[in-house]
Order: structure tokens, then sequence, then C-alpha cells
């Protein structure tokens, strides 16, 4: 098969601006496959550290850790061409890509938490230091590719790359089971991610939170929430009342905020267990009443293992669910700019890029 040479690819200056340039089309070396890409999501990691600003993290000597690569952190796609030493997968295989491309060394990369590699050097995330899916085509790393799943579609697995992976981490870690009531706190695309994969594990009731009136009234045409409860003064009560004054065996908070996570800890049940998914923001809390004398558990987790990834995605796939029903839109990698603006301003669910070249659906 005959590939262009030149492709469409998203940069951000840091300005809140998204701008589409051109740039050739690359050879996939040893160990790399070639995608042709199917969808990418706009995270809100993307909005938060690199589109609104360049901003430093943890780790990296104090330097920016966007590096002017192409954008987009979450592809899905088709594998369109491979280079020397790939042995599982070839030509015409639908793939996810796990965001991170770790040292492979190091005990947390041994672990598959590449998310969480040691080696900083060595330690490249697509999108931030590395090409990432914001194009018509992207070089990945066969060591982070996972198999897209029959009958999930690119959106599912653009979202399975990140926001789903991170909620079912923590919910895994929350061990929710069946019979058990869940809260999720903030219904964004994390949240609602949440909310899925918790009835998947046998959630009894998923008992959602949320402030924006417009995300509610879109979360509600989804039902995957059975009680959504405003987020204000009187949200404990109302969840309280909800559960008969006992609060939720398992919360995840998906909002960064300390308002959402004080809310989080006030609702759940004695014994209970809470996971922090949300990136930013502080968490504040009294400690004897809130945590100690009520035997709570708190998980704080970021990302998932790409053996979570893989893991997670075949669940789905067996269990028919389409994370893609959280998208509320899609646009073209030309559109990215009116994309990036929409993700930033608090679109009501998930936005992604679809290149017009996109393979036909998976």
């Amino acid at each position: 098969m005959s590939l262009p040479t030149s492709m469409q690819g998203v940069f951000l200056p840091g300005n809140s601006t998204a701008d589409v340039r051109q740039y050739p089309v690359g050879t996939p070396g040893a160990g790399e496959l070639l995608i042709k890409m199917g969808a990418s999501g706009i995270c809100g990691s993307d909005i938060g550290y690199i589109y609104r600003g360049y901003k430093t993290h943890k780790g990296l000597n104090g330097e920016p850790a966007y590096k002017g690569v192409i954008a987009g952190h979450e592809p899905s796609g088709r594998v369109v061409s491979a280079g020397p030493g790939v042995t599982r997968f070839g030509v015409g295989d639908d793939v996810i890509v796990y965001h991170i491309h770790g040292c492979g060394v190091c005990r947390n990369c041994r672990a598959g938490y590449f998310i969480s590699c040691s080696d900083q050097a060595h330690r490249k995330a697509y999108g931030w230091q590395r090409d990432g899916g914001h194009s018509d085509y992207v070089i990945v790393s066969e060591s982070t590719c996972i198999p897209l799943y029959s009958p999930l579609t690119y959106a599912d697995g653009a979202l399975i790359a990140c926001g789903f992976g991170t909620a079912y981490e923590g919910l895994r870690r929350a061990n929710v089971h069946g019979g058990e009531d869940l809260l999720v706190v903030g219904l964004g695309p994390v949240g609602l991610a949440a909310a899925m994969i918790g009835r998947m594990l046998g959630a009894r009731r998923v008992i959602g939170v949320e402030r924006s009136a417009e995300r509610i009234d879109f979360v509600k045409a989804l039902a995957l929430v059975d009680d959504i409860v405003l987020a204000d003064e009187n949200a404990v009560e109302r969840i309280l009342e909800l559960t008969e004054g006992k609060g939720c065996e398992v919360s995840v908070d998906a909002s960064g905020s300390a308002p959402g996570r004080a809310t989080a800890v006030a609702a759940t049940a004695e014994w209970g267990r809470m996971s922090l998914l949300g990136e930013g923001g502080n968490f504040e809390t009294e400690v004897s009443d809130a945590l100690l004398h009520k035997q709570l558990t708190i998980n704080a987790s970021w990302v998932t293992s790409l053996q979570g990834m893989e893991d997670l995605a075949k669940m789905l796939a067996t269990q028919g669910l389409h994370p893609e029903i959280v998208v509320s839109h899609r646009l073209t990698l030309s559109e990215a700019d009116e994309a990036y603006r929409l993700a930033a301003e608090g679109a009501t669910g998930k936005v992604i890029l679809v290149p017009s070249s996109a393979p036909d659906a998976a």
C-alpha cells in the first residue's frame, strides 16, 4: 500500500490555541508500528498543562514537560506499516496505544506501569515528549499497543487509552463489587467512565454528583447513573438520604476540586474505600471523625498499567459496552482549534478528533 509523504498534525503553542501544521509521514523503526489514526481524545491534562500554557512536572528538572511535538496522548487506529522486529501486531490490526513509552527495565515498567517509569531520560509520553495521536499517522512502539477488541470502535479505543483506564484502576484499587453503592463526584469524561465501569464490576447503584446543569442534562440521557445530586451545600445530606443514612461503600473523586473531595469523604460509608482520580487542587479534611473513626481507606491512582488497560478493553468488548457514548463532540483535525476550545470551556462530554483520512470503523 502506498502511503502519503505528508500529513496534518496538531501543535499546541501554549497560548490557548491549536495550530494544524504539515508534517512528514515517518517510517517505523525497529519494534515500531505506523498507525493510521482512527480517533484521538483531548484530555484534561492537555488543557491544563499544555494548551493554556506550558507547565512543569515534578521530576523533569524544572523544564516544561511538553517538548513541542504533535499533541494527543489517546490514540487508536490501524497498523499500516511495521518495522523490523515486530512480533505481535501486523498490517491491518486495530490497536489502542498506551500513552507512555517507558524504559522497560525499571521496577514500574516491568510491572506494566510505564506511566511511573523512573528513568526520566527514557520515559516519553505520546503528545508530550514524542509525537502523539492528533495527526493522520503516528509512529508508536509495539510494546505500548494492545488489541482493539471487536466490537470496540476507534472512539472507544481513544477513551480507553487514558480516561477509562484511569477510572478502572481507581475502582480496581477500591475493590468495588456486587451489592455496593458507588459514588462518583464529578461527571466529566473520567467520572462517566467510573460510572460505566463501576456498574460493569457489579455496583448495585451509582450516584453521581455534578454542578453543571448542562452536563447533568447530558448525563441523564446516557443512563449511566441511577441518581444525580447537585453539587451544592446539601449534596452530602441528599446522598445520605439516598443510602438510608449510611453513605456509599465506594466513592471516587473525578472533580479534582477540594469541595468535591470533601463531599466524597463525607458521603463514604464506614469501612468504605475512596479513590482520588482528578488531577490538581487540594485535599483538605478533618481527620478523626471524617477518616479515622469511619475506618476509611483512601487510594490515589494515576492512570493504569498496560495490562490493566488490556484487561479493561477485553471486559468492555465482552460486555458489549461502548465508552464512546460519553463523547459529546467529534471534530476533524482541521477543526482542532475549535475542538480544544470546546474542551477548555468544559464540554458536556468527551471531545475527540477524527481525521478525515481515518480508516473504516473497526
